[in-house]
C-alpha cells in the first residue's frame, strides 16, 4: 500500500492492463491509449499573470476609467456645443394640402415648385458651410434597391450593356440606361440657392463633396451618361450627358447609400462667414417626391470642430461611463471602509505554492 496516499498517481507510469513486466503475458500487444502526450502547454501550466482583484485594485481601476473618460467627455460635449446648425423642415410648408393633392403637386409637370424659405442665423457661422440635404422614412439600405445598379457599368464604358443587376431600371426604348438602377433613377433633385437680406448671392461650391476614392475608382471618365430618365417613369434628377459620371458629384454623393432610414448627403459648400443675427434667403425648387411614402425633407447648415458636426452622443456616452465608473468607486470604498473583509493570504494559493506548476 502507497505510505503517501495524497501523492498523485505518475501520469508516465504504464497501466497495468498494458503488459508490463509484471503482468502475466508480458508479450501482449499494448493497448493504445487516448491520454494525450504530457506537455505543460496541453496541461495549460505555462507562466501565467493570476491577479487577484483586491478592493484596492478594484477601486483604482474604476477612478482610472473616471479621470480618463469625464474630462473626454467634457471636450466632446463643448466642441460639438461650438457647432452651428440651422435645420429647416420645408416639404409640408412648400405643399399644403391633402397627400394626395402633394403628391398630384410634385408629379405634376405644369405645377409652380418654386417655394421661398428663410433662415435666421443666431450665432455667427465660420466658413467652411457646409449644406447637407436631409431625408427622413427614406430606405436606402432596402436589399433590392441597393442591388438595383452596376459597377462594372459606372466604372468602364465598355461595359455600358452590364445591366443584368439594374432591374427594373436597366433598359429604356429598347437601349441601355447609363447609368442603370433604382439608385441612379431616384437621384435627389431638389435644388437650393443662397442670398442674404442684402441681395447678396451666396455662391455654393459642389466641387469635391464626394470621396476622392469614388471619383478615381469607382466612377470612370469616359463614361458619360447615356438614355438616362427616359423611361415611361421619371425617378428623379437628371444628368449632363456631356460631363461624365466621375465629374458629376452630386450623382457620386448620392450613389453611396446610407445605411439607416434617415440620413444626410452634402449638397455643397458655402465658403464665407455669415453673422450672427443674418436672414438667409433659400430659394427651394422642390421637385423631390418624398409625399408618396411619407418622407420628410430638411434643409441644414452646419459648421463643423475638430471632431466632426454636431453630435452630443459621443460626450454623452464618455460622461455616462464616467460617471458610472465613478458611482462604483465611491460604493466600493464606501463598503471597504465601513464593512471592511478580511483577505486570505494570497501565499497559499497553489501557483504560489508551486510557481513551476509540478
Amino acid at each position: 500500500m502507497n505510505s503517501n496516499p495524497s501523492t498523485p498517481m505518475n501520469a508516465h507510469a504504464p497501466s497495468s492492463s498494458s503488459g508490463g513486466a509484471g503482468s502475466p503475458d508480458s508479450n501482449a500487444p499494448r493497448r493504445n491509449s487516448k491520454r494525450p502526450k504530457y506537455s505543460r502547454f496541453t496541461q495549460q501550466e505555462l507562466p501565467a499573470c493570476k491577479p487577484i482583484l483586491t478592493p484596492k485594485w478594484v477601486i483604482s481601476a474604476f477612478m482610472l476609467v473616471t479621470i480618463v473618460f469625464i474630462p473626454i467627455g467634457f471636450t466632446s460635449l463643448f466642441a460639438s456645443r461650438d457647432v452651428v446648425e440651422i435645420i429647416d423642415r420645408y416639404d409640408n410648408a412648400c405643399v399644403q394640402g391633402s397627400k394626395s393633392q402633394k403628391v398630384q403637386h410634385i408629379q405634376s409637370a405644369t405645377s409652380n415648385k418654386t417655394c421661398i424659405r428663410s433662415l435666421t442665423v443666431r450665432k455667427r457661422m465660420k466658413q467652411p458651410i457646409y449644406v447637407y440635404y436631409q431625408l427622413d422614412n427614406f430606405y436606402q439600405n432596402h436589399r433590392r434597391y441597393v442591388k438595383s445598379r452596376s459597377d462594372q457599368q459606372l466604372r468602364n464604358r465598355g461595359d455600358e450593356n452590364d445591366t443584368s443587376t439594374c432591374k427594373p431600371e436597366h433598359v429604356a426604348n429598347g437601349m441601355s440606361i447609363v447609368p442603370c438602377g433604382l439608385v441612379a433613377w431616384s437621384l435627389f433633385n431638389d435644388t437650393y440657392s443662397f442670398s442674404t437680406s442684402n441681395n447678396i448671392q451666396l455662391t455654393i461650391n459642389k466641387r469635391h463633396i464626394s470621396w476622392k476614392s469614388d471619383r478615381d475608382e469607382k466612377f470612370g471618365s469616359d463614361v458619360f451618361p447615356k438614355n438616362f430618365q427616359n423611361g415611361r417613369l421619371i425617378g428623379g434628377g437628371s444628368l449632363n450627358e456631356s460631363i461624365p459620371l466621375n465629374e458629376q458629384e452630386d450623382l457620386i454623393v448620392w450613389m453611396r447609400t446610407a445605411a439607416l432610414p434617415t440620413f444626410r448627403k452634402l449638397y455643397g459648400k458655402i465658403e464665407v462667414d455669415i453673422e450672427a443675427g443674418e436672414t438667409i434667403n433659400v430659394v427651394v425648387e422642390n421637385r423631390y417626391n418624398t409625399y408618396s411614402f411619407s418622407g420628410k425633407k430638411k434643409l441644414v447648415l452646419s459648421t463643423t470642430s475638430w471632431l466632426g458636426g454636431k453630435n452630443n452622443f459621443i460626450g454623452i456616452a464618455y460622461l455616462s461611463v464616467g460617471g458610472l465608473c465613478f458611482l462604483l468607486a465611491t460604493t466600493f470604498t464606501i463598503i471597504y471602509l465601513v464593512k471592511p473583509r478580511h483577505l486570505g493570504d494570497p501565499t497559499y494559493l497553489s501557483w504560489n505554492r508551486n510557481p513551476g506548476g509540478h
